[in-house]
């Protein structure tokens, strides 16, 4: 009898084992499963949030969002905070209290765009500098008095233009990056008056002969300075150009 209960005890045991794991897997196949479903949802709430521009208003307000986005960013405000930005123009088009001042938020504006304008400037320059001290010692390039740096690609023997002259010529401009910003490929070439151009442009010009080609590396002072180009063109970049020099006009 004794045998008979002590059998039948660990039949019960194993049977309440056997549910127990069942009833564990289960519930770790809900738990996966939930958390599965969990990782779906951040994901999604992770995503951007694409504004419909469905009527005129929601597509002039997003166009006046990208024009003041471009104008800060072109004065050197790319790591502004987008969310206390957003929160500013929120507050001001709901009418609701100001967190900072005006009075107070200026003074602080104006130090950061300060602050953020000449570090960035000291980079542009800094990068410039030191592509042209290395180019300098590149094989081929010769260097003037003035600065500009110029490598002869093919040699030419018609004439030599003066300030006076126009000349026709095909062109690639680019940055020291490799970013090309103007360019006469596969179009007409281009006459220009010799004297009518960026300074680095009227030096090597006198310097060419009819059917030269070269390419000319243009310190910044010798091209648009300390103002850039429109948006292409940044403040103090040393512009690199092929040139070739089709005839003297």
């Amino acid at each position: 009898m004794r045998l008979f209960i002590i059998i039948f005890a660990l039949v019960s045991v194993n049977s309440l084992y056997g549910q127990s794991k069942k009833q564990l897997t289960a519930q770790l196949d809900a738990l996966k499963k939930e958390n599965a479903q969990l990782k779906a949802s951040i994901d999604t709430l992770k995503m951007p949030k694409t504004v419909q521009l469905s009527d005129t208003l929601k597509r002039v307000s997003y166009s006046l969002g990208t024009l003041l986005a471009g104008n800060l960013k072109s004065q050197g405000g790319d790591s502004l905070d987008l969310e206390a930005l957003a929160a500013g123009l929120k507050d001001v088009f709901n009418g609701d209290t100001l967190q900072i001042k005006t009075n107070e938020g200026m003074p602080m504006v104006q130090a950061y765009m300060t602050s953020v304008m000449e570090a960035k400037t000291s980079k542009l320059k800094s990068a410039n500098t030191a592509f042209l001290e290395q180019n300098k010692k590149s094989e081929g390039i010769k260097t003037t008095a003035s600065g500009l740096q110029y490598k002869v690609i093919t040699t030419g023997k018609g004439k030599v233009p003066v300030a006076t002259d126009k000349v026709t010529v095909h062109y690639t401009g680019k940055l020291i990056d490799g970013t090309v910003f103007d360019s006469s490929e596969g179009k007409d070439p281009v006459t220009l008056e010799v004297n009518n151009v960026i300074p680095g442009w009227t030096e090597a010009l006198q310097l060419m002969h009819e059917g030269d080609k070269w390419t000319i590396y243009l310190p910044s002072e010798l091209a648009y300075g300390e103002r850039g180009a429109g948006e292409q063109i940044p403040p103090y970049s040393t512009l690199i150009f092929d040139v070739q020099l089709v005839k003297v006009n």
